[in-house]
């Protein structure tokens, strides 16, 4: 009789915790055209290490330097992806980077919404990061706001696209189309309301990208390389007249998501997220009051 349970429950619940993640049944990636990379972007730093072949833009890092991308146009809301691919192996200390950003035009006050790959050692996965800044200081003070994951495939193995929605309502990360995280707009204090850049990068964080600084950047293993293809930017930028209407992750004109997005993010979140800033003891949440407040 037991058997004959499990193996009822297998065809009702098929594969709950392995495999991909249920169909978010919308794919806001397929909305927005693909661009060149000069089209939309320019070199930031390290121009000796960034290249550009039939679309796809590699950038690496060695022990003379790493280097960035920057979008020629800042943006008050919008959607912004990428299909990127990591180099496998050690590559620990090591961040993959594609993020808005405005501490260019505020220096030691500006806002940040991440997406990082947290560089790993051998047989270990890689770590996905978003984080989440206000109006953050520069001086160590920072709040993050992290959540990390190790992802339902390998992303060493192939491109996949990762983006983020940003709306004045809320902002969502994705992974092919999947959604992975939504922070929501719970007060002006907690939330990014000037314009942003966005940006790409690959740069060595030994001090903290590996279990918290333990295994540093590795420079027999160089170079460590990144590639970005598949760019999409597309919204309202700074410019854009007030009555330029965000963009939606979900058919809802209004934003938010639907029921099956939702399903497919806790599914996320049950089997791959790996931490989570609001269930962290050891955080001072008086600092992160999203995290309590209704």
């Amino acid at each position: 009789m037991a058997v004959f349970l499990s193996f009822l429950l297998i065809l009702l619940f098929p594969s709950a915790n392995a495999g991909w993640p249920p169909s978010p049944g919308y794919w806001p990636s397929s909305k927005f055209r693909p661009m060149s990379f000069y089209s939309g972007f320019r070199n930031l730093w390290g121009p000796g290490h960034q290249s550009l072949d039939q679309h796809a833009l590699t950038i690496w890092l060695d022990r003379t330097s790493g280097s960035g991308f920057k979008s020629v146009k800042p943006f008050r809301s919008g959607y912004f992806g990428a299909s990127i691919k990591v180099q496998p192996g050690y590559t620990a200390g090591v961040i993959t980077a594609f993020y808005l950003s405005n501490n260019e035009a505020h220096p030691g006050f500006h806002d940040e919404v991440d997406i990082e790959f947290l560089g790993t050692t051998f047989g270990k996965p890689y770590t996905l990061q978003t984080n989440v800044y206000i109006r953050g200081s520069g001086d160590g003070k920072i709040i993050g706001r992290e959540m990390k994951f190790h992802l339902w495939f390998d992303p060493t193995k192939d491109f996949h696209h990762y983006a983020i929605l940003w709306s004045p309502r809320e902002i969502i990360f994705l992974v092919d189309d999947v959604p992975i995280r939504r922070y929501p707009r719970k007060s002006a204090a907690t939330f990014p309301l000037r314009p942003m850049w966005v940006y790409g990068s690959i740069w060595d964080a030994s001090s903290w990208a590996t279990e918290d600084g333990k295994y540093k950047a590795d420079y027999r293993y160089q170079p460590f390389v990144a590639k970005y293809t598949n760019f999409k930017a597309g919204g309202c930028t700074a410019y854009a007249p007030a009555w330029c209407r965000p963009v939606s992750a979900s058919p809802f004109r209004s934003g938010g998501l639907t029921r099956q997005q939702r399903r497919a993010m806790r599914w996320v979140q049950r089997y791959h997220m790996v931490y989570n800033y609001c269930k962290d003891p050891k955080r001072n949440h008086a600092l992160t009051p999203e995290c309590w407040s209704k």
